[in-house]
């Protein structure tokens, strides 16, 4: 059930939802299905810049800290909650989703009352009711994530988009290029932050490619991928970026892909122009 302005004031369903009987379906005259406890993903939107990040580090406070802190207070109980992912300090999302458990009926005017408590730079949009077992990191089928750059400096542009400071002009053909040569692999250690923790490099890209706007001075980047490695997405628009200025070449690149190794002069650009814009489920969406 999509949990909208107000949690309690959905219509009942008169048929199964997609992906049933992973989320419930309820018929007006029927009784609820009742657990001991039940399962609700929350789809989030945030402005990462102040944050160290979804989860706290030791030098900063994490976006789930900040909203477990509220559903707290509202609720008057510690609540943990789930992430989709780990999106990094100064990354911002504009679809992540998180699952919490909860054993009783929301408050009334719940969704409202919980944003008036959230700071102006996160946003829960919708609650969705699932399935128990639903969970919101490994269910999890396909994220999509943005880059954004402008070429002109521009402060009213917003702070989701990096502005690139060099004379050079990135080329869109040689951009597109490099980026669609991604697309023929399946493991990705060349472009994985050194020293993290995963146990495979391997990601199913199914998309991967640049566009500019009229003005050509607005480049993002869109990549699709059932996962990421840490700084995975800004690794490859360090790399887009210096194929385009020349600094490396697709031969070179090829030839670390082939061979599983680092690319001489990696560049990991910043975050301000990464944004998760969506995550996909078998049974949601």
């Amino acid at each position: 059930m999509l949990l909208s302005a107000d949690v309690n004031a959905h219509q009942p369903l008169k048929r199964p939802l997609p992906g049933w009987p992973f989320l419930f379906s309820v018929e007006p005259d029927q009784k609820r299905t009742t657990f001991v406890t039940m399962r609700y993903f929350l789809q989030l939107s945030y402005h990462g810049a102040a944050y160290s990040g979804w989860q706290s580090q030791p030098n900063g406070v994490g976006i789930q800290a900040v909203i477990e802190d509220q559903l707290a207070t509202l609720l008057r109980e510690k609540v943990d909650i789930v992430g989709c992912g780990r999106t990094e300090a100064g990354v911002h999302a504009s679809g992540f989703i998180a699952h919490v458990d909860w054993a009783s009926a929301f408050p009334e005017h719940f969704l409202l009352r919980l944003n008036k408590l959230l700071p102006a730079d996160i946003a829960v949009q919708a609650i969705h009711e699932v399935h128990p077992d639903a969970h919101a990191r490994f269910d999890a089928r396909q994220r999509r994530y943005t880059y954004q750059i402008h070429l002109q400096k521009d402060p009213l542009i917003g702070t989701r988009s990096w502005f690139y400071p060099y004379a050079h002009k990135p080329d869109l053909g040689k951009l597109n290029e490099a980026a669609r040569l991604l697309l023929r692999y399946s493991e990705f250690a060349p472009f994985c932050k050194s020293g993290t923790d995963a146990m495979t490099r391997t990601c199913k890209l199914s998309e991967s490619f640049w566009i500019s706007d009229r003005s050509g001075n607005r480049l993002t980047y869109w990549v699709t991928s059932d996962r990421f490695l840490r700084r995975m997405i800004r690794l490859i628009v360090g790399m887009c970026l210096h194929v385009s200025e020349g600094k490396i070449s697709l031969e070179e690149v090829r030839h670390a892909m082939d061979k599983q190794a680092l690319l001489e002069g990696s560049w990991s650009v910043p975050p301000d122009g990464l944004t998760l814009c969506e995550v996909k489920y078998p049974y949601l969406f």
